[in-house]
């Protein structure tokens, strides 16, 4: 499956544990990490959770690995690793102080 397909269905499967403001961004040109970063946020470390395995599961029903993962014992910063798309959950306030967005400003959102 195509990395923007991938980053797609990532962003689908936590919109669909009502993920707030998800956000892709095409890091391609910026780092060799990744193709995409997929970059949402739930309001409890239950939510953050429940979004994460959500992701977790989608992938693996369409077949596709899930290489490392990253912080789902704790719920504060999950970070999911889809190959070329690197989906990072957060809870809300450590979005706001860690701010991926910003650091990656040069990125184009999708």
């Amino acid at each position: 499956m195509q990395p923007k397909r991938i980053a797609l269905l990532s962003r689908d499967a936590a919109l669909d544990k009502k993920a707030e403001n998800p956000v892709i961004l095409d890091v391609g040109k910026l780092t060799s990490v990744a193709r995409y970063f997929v970059i949402t946020h739930g309001n409890s470390d239950r939510h953050v959770k429940a979004i994460a395995e959500n992701i977790i599961d989608t992938a693996k029903s369409k077949h596709l690995k899930v290489y490392h993962r990253e912080g789902l014992e704790d719920g504060r910063w999950v970070l999911l690793d889809l190959g070329n798309v690197l989906v990072h959950v957060f809870y809300r306030e450590t979005r706001d102080f860690y701010g991926l967005e910003r650091l990656w400003g040069d990125a184009k959102k999708v």
